[in-house]
């Protein structure tokens, strides 16, 4: 059993230090990035084509000059090791080529005709196979799939709230963005204009809490629950054994339907966490890696579901019903969906990529307890996370709790400094095809290096 030392171990002083000392090294090395940085801020704010992009630990961000592969190469010529990989959307590593060949063949035969096209039938029996829901429709991102699927939930029961669990995330979807605060729930820190108040639409509770869970759907007045089957955007939360046949039953018996979202869990295998352990939700979100970056979602439903929206759909007016876009369905997206998963996201591809990510919960471990530090590792399939508590959390709350934003900063920057680059929004590191164990070592390398450097005396 690790022995709790983090408060004589690590310095905050020394951290701070640290923290000026990597900036340096940055900096000096960046020059590049640097330059453009400084033209950006004359037309996009903060400097950045996104707003979250301030987030990374840098002093502004790295420009890309190229990516491939489980490597992308920067603007002053630095070659890193991705196990970002945007943040999930290039889980598949940058432009596989089995699926860019397939890519590039149909921006030649065309983009977007807001009609059919024969892939989007390959893509649609794909998914069934993979996750068992029959009936499927397309969407550009997943927070669209999300959207989407919650508004055909409150229309099919009728019902005007939904649940979701604290300190989850589902894209920028506005019911979602609520948590816990002293038991009460609130709109989440930083949410940014919501239309009104998260608390009007959403019912919150915690991860694994059944008798939460059984209160909140008791009164009959939610029409879905939104969940992750494990959570992933606060660090890797695992259901306890039998929560999630809880969740199952007590959605049945309540009528709410289940809606799971499996942009983040198909790390787990090529029908996510859903195909493997066999769950059965009335309703499955994805999107994320599927299209091997070009953007691409799907959400499915149930035969009976798909006959009630149908029932209760009007052809007059379906083309206003807030669902859908013009480019949602598009050719290209489509050709992009069926090569990733007719060719990449395949059951030979995780057969390699979840035994490395093995390997880098291995060389974590090492260093955790190598050096007594009162730190946890969790794993998912081909994606893992470390988090600054000695308990591996078994609710958002209790992983948002575990949290420390310098800490982070620290381990992030120092990992970019050594040529490794992590996911800037939380300690995750994703394992693509294309990811070697040359690469997951040097991970293990960077992390040693900075954990020896912050607890030096």
């Amino acid at each position: 059993m690790m022995v709790s030392r983090q408060a004589t171990e690590i310095d905050r002083e020394r951290l701070q230090a640290l923290i000026k000392e990597e900036q340096a090294m940055f900096v000096e090395r960046h020059p590049r990035s640097k330059e453009l940085f400084e033209r950006a801020k004359s037309h996009l704010i903060a400097g950045v084509p996104m707003n979250w992009m301030v987030k990374w630990a840098s002093p502004y961000p790295v420009f890309v000059e190229s990516a491939s592969g489980a490597r992308f190469k920067d603007v002053d010529g630095i070659d890193y090791v991705d196990l970002c990989l945007g943040d999930t959307g290039a889980m598949t590593g940058h432009s596989p080529a089995a699926s860019t060949a397939r890519i590039k063949e149909q921006l030649d035969r065309g983009i977007t005709c807001m009609l059919p096209t024969e892939n989007s039938l390959y893509v649609a029996e794909e998914l069934t196979r993979r996750f068992g829901l029959p009936y499927w429709q397309f969407a550009l991102t997943a927070t669209d799939a999300n959207r989407f699927s919650l508004r055909l939930a409150r229309r099919l029961t009728g019902r005007p709230y939904v649940l979701v669990f604290n300190w989850c995330y589902h894209g920028t979807v506005d019911e979602s963005f609520i948590i816990l605060e002293d038991g009460k729930a609130r709109a989440r820190h930083g949410n940014c204009g919501p239309q009104i108040d998260p608390v009007q639409t959403t019912k919150v509770i915690e991860f694994n809490d059944i008798e939460a869970l059984r209160k909140a759907l008791a009164p009959g007045d939610v029409a879905c629950v939104l969940a992750e089957p494990v959570m992933t955007n606060i660090g890797i939360v695992h259901p306890e054994p039998g929560y999630l046949d809880a969740l199952r039953e007590i959605t049945k018996e309540t009528g709410t339907l289940l809606i799971l979202d499996e942009t983040h869990t198909i790390c787990t295998g090529p029908g996510g966490y859903t195909g493997k352990y066999g769950l059965k939700p009335d309703m499955l979100t994805i999107g994320k890696p599927i299209g091997s970056g070009i953007p691409g979602a799907a959400y499915g439903v149930t035969e009976e579901l798909a006959r009630k929206i149908q029932e209760q759909s009007s052809v007059e007016v379906c083309d206003t019903s807030g669902i859908g876009g013009t480019l949602a369905g598009n050719a290209l997206s489509i050709a992009a969906m069926r090569a990733t998963l007719e060719d990449v996201l395949t059951e030979e591809a995780y057969e390699k990529t979840i035994p490395l990510c093995d390997r880098f919960v291995e060389g974590v471990e090492q260093v955790i307890e190598e050096y007594k530090l009162p730190w946890t590792v969790r794993q998912l399939g081909c994606r893992a996370e470390y988090w600054f508590s000695e308990q591996s959390p078994v609710n958002g709350g209790e992983a948002a709790a575990a949290g420390d934003f310098e800490l982070d900063q620290y381990m992030h920057l120092a990992a970019l400094n050594r040529g490794v680059l992590m996911t800037p929004f939380h300690n995750m590191a994703l394992v693509s095809p294309a990811t070697t164990a040359e690469d997951i070592d040097r991970h293990t390398q960077a992390f040693r290096d900075s954990v020896q450097n912050l607890i030096s005396k």
